[in-house]
């Protein structure tokens, strides 16, 4: 299958084009910047989804998408609303602009467990309500009903991944997002920051995905749009952590405590915890690496040994 993964110099991005590649897909990375390194096998294509009239048309010969080009930082978005809905509306309107021209085409979106907000019951599963508390959920929601109505013409077949967190690495490609709680963590373990900043008192609870478990969601995904259907499905270990958690197995697996400090929490959902039980039983999907000894373990390697 002919693929194009847009924002494949990001975290996620790269190792789904990585897999996508080792599955023997042809594929095409859509970056921005020349400058970071794409996985064996990828072409590079340059191109930015907020200029779509300037796209290549290479864009229009693909078989499928994966979309993965976006914003993502929650806190960020309530600051800046409108380049989120600039970047996370308006670059998959041009995706599926171009496939509607297409019919017949595949879209795998990135979306996120943000499009939930606040959920009493817990885990969260595809059946709860949406109600997102942040421009960057807000745009990530409005993202995937665009693709659910063009699915709902015809024209193609969409699924929308709502990842919870994603972490870990693969080896030599570590995530450097320190917005993110793991990367800021090991920041610090490495000594290039002074302590980590603890959001409130340390008990929200979180649900993380290793990278490399999200990266075969994709390819499951992909294998599996059908022209006029749409469907969401969460991408989360089903293991709870808390951020004292995280910050205790951090200490274990890299052999020395992690200096912190608090701060006032900012207004975030206490818990997000995922129920999977849909991927795992309609694409077969497996949170296998998803512990999270193994998550900081393989994030701790890929640091010190890039």
């Amino acid at each position: 299958m002919r693929v194009l993964v847009t924002g494949v110099a990001g975290f996620v991005g790269y190792a789904v084009a990585a897999l996508l590649v080792e599955h023997g897909h042809q594929v095409t990375g859509l970056t921005r910047s020349r400058a970071p390194a794409l996985p064996k096998g990828v072409q590079r294509l340059d191109g930015d989804l907020c200029t779509p009239e300037a796209l290549p048309t290479a864009l229009a010969d693909v078989d499928g998408v994966c979309h993965l080009a976006g914003l993502t930082k929650v806190r960020e978005s309530r600051t800046y609303p409108l380049n989120y809905w600039r970047t996370n509306v308006g670059g998959t309107l041009a995706v599926l602009d171009r496939l509607a021209s297409a019919p017949g085409g595949r879209v795998v979106l990135a979306s996120t467990c943000t499009v939930y907000g606040e959920q009493a019951e817990q885990p969260i599963s595809e059946t709860a309500a949406v109600a997102p508390t942040s421009p960057y959920g807000t745009s990530k929601l409005a993202a995937d009903q665009a693709a659910a109505d063009l699915a709902a013409t015809g024209a193609i077949g969409a699924i929308s991944l709502r990842a919870f967190n994603v972490a870990g690495a693969l080896p030599g490609h570590p995530d450097r997002n320190t917005t993110r709680l793991i990367p800021q963590l090991l920041a610090v373990q490495q000594g290039q920051a002074p302590d980590l900043v603890v959001n409130g008192d340390g008990t929200a609870v979180r649900d993380f995905v290793h990278v490399a478990d999200m990266a075969t969601a994709f390819v499951l995904a992909l294998r599996a749009c059908e022209p006029g259907s749409w469907r969401a499905y969460n991408v989360g270990s089903g293991h709870p952590s808390t951020v004292h958690e995280v910050i205790a197995t951090a200490e274990a697996v890299t052999g020395r405590p992690v200096p912190r400090r608090h701060t006032t929490a900012a207004h975030e959902p206490a818990t997000l915890w995922a129920d999977s039980t849909r991927i795992q039983s309609e694409l077969g999907w497996r949170p296998e690496k998803s512990s999270l000894p193994d998550i900081i373990s393989d994030a701790w390697t890929a640091l010190n040994s890039d």
